[in-house]
């Protein structure tokens, strides 16, 4: 009773009050001693005693409180304890669950592990019986071909048999003749190579393997002919040596050749590159009149034929009166000048003197010289103009101006002007070789379009490419420190694969542009066996920095390399697609480096969705560089490695601007410059666009430099400097009628697609005189706002756009005011039936942007604008305007072919249904290419019915029509009828410019892909040969249709340069000029030139310079290809041995002089002299390139060739087997290089015996050539590799479409 064990039974369950675990109850032994007085008062009966103690009671009392607080505590623990044990369970639940969770989790992962290696275990079983399937179709192949090869040898065998015996039989004959003593010619005493008894002549190309050639040494000789230099293929078809701009050219190659003599053009006048054909008149008073007369009567025609060919026209003359106060502009004017008209009578000015000073006396070969003179009956001058025409006569050594002598009207003298001035353009200019002109709405576009092929490009488009290149390289910005740049981005190509796009980046006018440009131009002289593919991106909105023309001429750069462009596509979306897969299939046949280069690539619409073949993987052989500027450069490319521009440095701004100050003769006090380096610190003021135009702003202001440096010195960005040099060059204009023609002149610059030319802006501003244009263009050029590109006025800089923006037009608000007085001028000319490049160009576009949608749709339905746009490759912008109108494919061509119907009903003569076949014919090759096959076939057959029966059934553009028409029956698989069509084509064009035309080589390769779709390999394989020769005869009858001109204008200007004194340089003119003459397929010129290089560096540089080696080297290619061996090999000999005693051992050129050195005694029988040449070749090559090069490989193969023909099989061996290991590793063992060297391996077995393993390596040289891919006619090696080193058994490659 007085424990406390009473109050808890054993079992039952308590809580522990300092949050402890609960347990089983035990008896604790703890005793309670109450107070006897406390027990026996509570226990007692009876009523109480009165008068009892109050300290009893009051003791009992304070127990009882001290019991019942006691318990309360005990109860508040209890209780605490019980909740601090629930929420530990709970805490112990959510752990559980978790747990479960983590546990269930794990279970379902590892249930679908299970399943993965389930399926991979059924698929490696299905893939190990599909391999034990093609093991056992392999063997059964395998047999095949030995069974094949057996059945092949025996035959072979039995023939040689019966040749054998054929052989006695002859020599029983011809011994029974002798003793009868008739005489025998034998083919050895001649020296003609046409008797000679091999299968394949030295030099000449062969296809694979045909009957009679396994088993014949010089099949492999002939197959493994070195044709090229050992740095990269000078000439594919000679042995030229050019160390010069035309080291990378083939004589079939014309874009190349004309791409090359951009690194001439220092010697070659820049007029000559211009969009613009510029007429510099010189008159004087007198002959005031026919001037007058000829602006106002002819000018317009010559200005319509220009427009007509895509080219611009400009008078340029400077009234007498105030022709003193434009010195400058005159100078600028002459150089620039096309062709130059000195009008003279029989009193000169000063000013007259000194343009025929400049033009006819300083550099009369810089240009088309016409001299107009009238004279009285009795042909008396005076002595200043007889003292003038000696002056001029003495300078013009060629002979080459072209005097009009008129003592009649002036009227016939304008006339006689006229028609001097069109056969120089026609001519000279233009190239057009007395052309008719007036029809060039019929055939000249014919010959443009015959001559491009179905691949429909842009001329203007790429000149625009050639000159932003060429502008850029024309600056000098060594004063900009780029070196350090040069050599990083030379270190970063260089790096191994793989490699991602390398990153220019720079703030705006940071220099980014003229670093690409400058690296562009140093790594073309330094590695000419790389192809670089370029493009400079302009403004937004204009034509360089539409995405899809971007990729379309990169991709056509590119085809140009597989000498077909037939299978581009014209769809933008598979344009865009199938540019990574051209640019995979060019790298695998090209062995150097091919480097893409955009610049400002941020400058294009969506650039990262249009560019997404950037993030893919490159071909181990391709880098790209891109430039953007730092604040617009997507996030995604910001982890490419980059190359930042950083600012100038005090030194480098010190440079620049002390440059310009120099060339201004100015010069600069310490405190002003010492001011100019504090200014130029920050980020935005040390930029080089930012120093370069303050500087050219403190040389050209008409303030004093004092406060024209003060007012620079106030901006603190490019942007306000350019607002600055806005403000002073109107302010530095005489009249306010010039400062409101600077003003609208810009801002319609600013609202324009891509600028407008001079001459639009003189129509636009007819009070306008051209020496007030000319003087205000030369200012804005001078402070580097604007320049003349493509014949068209356009910002230097978009930072000099928004300048004008911002100035002029309040940030662009006014702009569609603008717009409209254009969308005027060329409404105006539309409604004249006068549809140029620059109608179509910008009309559309300018009424995109004033969101005139029905106007647009109307422009779009005049069907020359549409045919202009679409013949000159602007396929997606044409798709683009349609889809801003709201029109889907079907319902435009419904529009076209009603527009069509309702322009039929107002042809009637000959001249204009000609016109409508071409609209015709248009509009189905338009309707072609988007896919419409259904729809295109009515246009199409419409245009060959009024070709039938408006011209002739056997007209050629009826072939044209035919072969149209023949391309959408093969897209939709009719073979027959296509086939029909195409034959048809090919007869017409047969009959009517005979066998061996471009035309006909059309047809054929389109009859040979057509065959090829049909698995009729062998036809196509004839057609295609036939086509071939076609090709590479009529390239070297005319050449290409725009580089043949072009190198014909060259070569005449270079011409003229070599006439002066004797110099190193006067020589290396010449030898160009031989090389030249060489491309246009004349060799008699061509030694006529290299001959002169040759003695004039012998007498300039002395017998033994390494220069008169390469001249030796040149007339001895000319002599070899003549047949005259003796002649070539003592030059080749003397040239060699002026190498070996000026050069290290191991110089590439050295190798080159070796080698062909070689090639001559090969082809000679000289097998024993030409072996140790061949040998030192390969060990410079090893030197030069490192053991595992594919140059070294090329060297073994053909020191190989020469064992095989020596009969060495043994030595010859390990070579092939070398370079069949060099060229796996380093091209793939799917590369035609390892077919080739397999092929020559399986003759080697063949002749040693083991002709199972010459079945084996035969069998897998055709699969490799098998696999080549079909895209292309012909698969030539680029003209940039050193592929061309050795010559293959294919069959020579298709060149363009002519």
């Amino acid at each position: 009773m007085g424990t406390a064990s009473s109050l808890v039974s054993p079992g039952e369950v308590i809580e522990d009050g300092y949050g402890g675990e609960g347990g089983e109850a035990c008896e604790i032994p703890v005793e309670v001693k109450p107070k006897a007085r406390l027990l026996r008062s509570s226990f007692r009966r009876g009523p109480r005693v009165i008068g009892a103690s109050f300290k009893s009671t009051g003791s009992v009392d304070l127990e009882y409180a001290a019991e019942y607080e006691r318990l309360r505590k005990e109860y508040e623990i209890f209780r605490v304890s019980k909740n601090n044990e629930i929420t530990s369970m709970q805490k112990k639940e959510a752990k559980l669950d978790e747990e479960n969770k983590r546990l269930r989790a794990e279970l379902q992962a590892l249930q679908k592990t299970y399943q993965k290696i389930l399926r991979e275990k059924e698929n490696a079983l299905e893939a190990k019986y599909q391999a034990m399937e093609r093991a056992a179709t392999f063997e059964h192949d395998r047999d095949k071909v030995k069974r094949q090869f057996k059945i092949f040898r025996e035959t072979k065998e039995k023939e040689i048999q019966d040749l054998l015996r054929a052989k006695r039989d002859l020599e029983a004959k011809l011994q029974q003749l002798q003793a009868q003593g008739i005489q025998v010619y034998d083919p050895n005493d001649s020296d003609s190579d046409d008797n000679q008894t091999t299968v394949t002549a030295a030099g000449t190309q062969c296809d694979y393997w045909t009957g009679g050639v396994l088993g014949s040494e010089p099949s492999m000789g002939s197959m493994m002919q070195l044709q090229q230099t050992f740095r990269g293929p000078e000439f594919a078809h000679s042995l030229i040596d050019v160390e010069g701009p035309f080291a990378n050219v083939s004589r079939d190659d014309w874009d190349a050749a004309v791409a090359s003599l951009l690194q001439v053009s220092p010697h070659v006048p820049q007029a000559l590159w211009s969009n613009t054909v510029r007429c510099y008149l010189i008159f004087t008073q007198e002959t005031k009149a026919e001037l007058d007369i000829f602006v106002k009567k002819h000018s317009s025609l010559l200005r319509r034929m220009c427009e007509g060919l895509g080219h611009f026209y400009l008078n340029v003359c400077f009234p007498e009166e105030n022709a003193a106060s434009y010195a400058v502009e005159r100078k600028q004017e002459i150089e620039r000048s096309s062709v130059c008209v000195l009008l003279l009578k029989s009193s000169v000015t000063s000013s007259v003197v000194e343009d025929c000073e400049e033009a006819f006396v300083k550099n009369p070969d810089g240009h088309p010289l016409v001299l107009y003179l009238r004279t009285d009956e009795d042909h008396n001058l005076t002595g200043s103009i007889r003292q003038l025409l000696e002056r001029i006569n003495a300078a013009d050594k060629a002979a080459k101006i072209k005097v009009v002598d008129h003592s009649g009207s002036a009227e016939e003298g304008a006339d006689l002007i006229y028609a001097q001035l069109e056969k120089v353009i026609k001519q000279e200019l233009l190239g057009l070789e007395g052309a008719d002109v007036d029809s060039k709405d019929s055939g000249i576009d014919e010959g443009l379009e015959e001559d491009s092929g179905d691949v429909l490009w842009d001329l203007h488009d790429e000149q625009e490419q050639i000159e932003s290149y060429q502008q850029a390289c024309s600056s000098t910005p060594s004063q900009l420190g780029f070196q350090k740049y040069i050599d990083r981005l030379n270190d970063m190509i260089a790096a191994p694969p793989p490699t991602p796009p390398l990153l220019v980046s720079g703030g705006p006018g940071s220099g980014k542009s003229l670093l690409l440009s400058k690296w562009i131009e140093l790594q073309q002289k330094q590695t000419p066996n790389t192809l670089f593919l370029y493009h400079f991106v302009g403004r937004p909105l204009s034509t360089s920095s539409e995405p899809v023309l971007i990729i379309k001429r990169l991709t056509v750069k590119l085809l140009q390399h597989f000498w077909s462009i037939s299978g581009l596509s014209m769809e933008p979306s598979k344009i865009l697609e199938e540019f990574p897969r051209w640019l995979e299939r060019l790298s695998a046949r090209h062995q150097g480096n091919i480097i893409i280069i955009i610049d400002s690539i941020d400058q294009i619409q969506h650039a990262e969705r249009h560019m997404k073949w950037l993030i893919d993987p490159l071909p181990v052989n391709v880098r790209v560089v891109v430039s953007v500027n730092v604040e617009t450069c997507p996030q995604a490319w910001r982890l490419w490695p980059t190359l930042h521009l950083d600012p100038l440095s005090p030194r480098e701004v010190r440079s620049v601007v002390n440059a310009e100050c120099h060339s201004s003769d100015l010069k600069l006090t310490k405190d002003q410059e010492k001011k100019l380096e504090r200014h130029c610190r920050s980020a935005s003021t040390c930029n080089a666009l930012y120093v370069t135009l303050l500087a050219k702003i403190v040389t050209s202001s008409c303030w004093p430099l004092e406060k024209s440096l003060e007012q620079c010195l106030q901006c603190q960005d490019t942007m306000s400097l350019y607002r600055l040099a806005l403000k002073m060059t109107l302010k530095s204009l005489s009249t306010d009628r010039e400062r409101h023609v600077m003003r609208e002149m810009l801002c319609l610059v600013c609202a324009s697609h891509n600028g407008v030319s001079e001459s639009e802006v003189l129509d636009l501003f007819p009070e306008v005189e051209l020496p007030v244009l000319s003087s205000l263009l030369y200012r804005l050029n001078r402070l580097c706002i604007v320049t003349l590109r493509c014949g068209l006025i356009r910002f230097q800089h978009l930072q000099a756009w928004e300048a004008v923006r911002l100035e002029f037009l309040v940030g662009g608000s006014n702009s569609a005011a603008y717009r409209e007085k254009l969308i005027h001028y060329f409404s105006q000319q539309l409604s004249q039936d006068l549809v140029t490049w620059r109608v179509a160009d910008e009309l559309p576009w300018l009424l995109q942007q004033q969101e005139d949608k029905t106007k647009l749709q109307l422009s779009l339905l005049n069907l020359f604008v549409s045919q202009n746009l679409y013949k000159r490759g602007h396929f997606s912008e044409l798709l683009a305007y349609w889809q801003y109108v709201g029109k889907d494919k079907s319902s435009m061509a419904s529009e076209y072919f009603d527009s069509l119907k309702q322009y039929e009903k107002s042809c009637e003569s000959e001249d204009s249904m000609t016109k409508l076949a071409n609209l015709y014919e248009t509009l189905g090759r338009f309707l072609k290419d988007l896919g419409l096959q259904s729809q295109a076939v009515a246009p199409l057959q419409r245009s060959l019915e009024i070709r039938e029966t408006a011209l002739d059934p056997d007209h050629p553009s009826v072939a044209r029509s035919l072969h149209q028409l023949a391309g959408v029956y093969v897209q939709w698989k009719k073979y027959g009828n296509a086939e029909q069509l195409y034959k048809q084509a090919l007869e017409i064009s047969e009959n009517a410019y005979g066998a061996e035309h471009a035309s006909v080589a059309r047809e054929l390769e389109s009859l040979a892909m057509l065959y090829q779709k049909q698995n009729k390999y062998e036809h196509a394989e004839k057609l295609r040969k036939r086509s071939v020769r076609i090709r590479q005869k009529t390239a070297r009858q005319k050449g290409h249709m725009y580089g043949f001109t072009l190198l014909r204008r060259r070569a005449l200007q270079l011409e003229e340069l070599t006439l002066g004194k004797d110099s190193a340089d006067c020589a290396r003119t010449l030898n160009e000029l031989g090389v030249l003459y060489y491309l246009q397929n004349n060799l008699d010129a061509a030694k006529v030139f290299l001959t002169r290089s040759l003695e004039m560096r012998q007498r300039v540089l002395g017998p033994e310079h390494p220069d008169c080696a390469q001249s030796l080297n040149n007339l001895a290619a000319l002599h070899t290809e003549r047949r005259e061996y003796e002649t070539a090999e003592d030059m080749y000999e003397r040239a060699l041995d002026i190498r070996k005693r000026a050069l290290s051992p191991d110089h590439p050129s050295l190798a080159y002089t070796l080698k062909h050195l070689a090639m001559l005694y090969k082809r000679r029988g000289k097998l024993e002299k030409a072996v140790p040449l061949y040998e030192l070749s390969l060990e410079i090559r090893e030197k030069s390139f490192g053991p595992k090069h594919p140059s070294v490989a090329t060297a073994l193969v053909n020191l190989a060739v020469i064992y095989c023909q020596l009969k060495k099989h043994c030595e010859a061996l390990p070579l092939y087997k070398r370079a069949l290991k060099i060229y796996e590793d380093s091209l793939g063992r799917s590369h035609p290089r390892v077919g080739e060297t397999l092929k020559n391996l399986a003759v080697l077995s063949y002749e040693e015996g083991d002709f199972e393993k010459a079945a084996e390596l035969y069998k897998r040289a055709m699969e490799i050539k098998e696999a080549e891919p079909s895209l292309v006619c012909g698969i030539a090696p680029s003209r940039h590799s050193s592929s061309g080193d050795t010559f293959s058994l294919r069959g020579p490659a298709p060149l363009p479409p002519r």
